[in-house]
């Protein structure tokens, strides 16, 4: 069995990030006076669907690779 671990990272990555930016575009602007008004959870939320897009496009791209040698 040949399980490529990027697949399953990149799509966890990929749904923490998406529902972390959503949260962030979605939550009050009031609760971001003690990180000096910058939305965290919408950068962290973006830098996380980043990686898991990576991941995931690396999987694919291993997959194609295995598939082809």
């Amino acid at each position: 069995m040949k399980l490529d671990l990027r697949l399953p990272i990149g799509l966890m990555f990929t749904i923490f990030g998406l529902m972390l930016t959503v949260f962030g575009l979605a939550s009050d602007k009031a609760i971001y006076g003690r990180s000096l008004g910058i939305n965290v959870n919408l950068w962290w939320g973006l830098v996380l669907t980043a990686f898991g897009l990576v991941m995931l496009v690396l999987a694919r791209r291993g997959r194609a690779a295995a598939q082809d040698g």
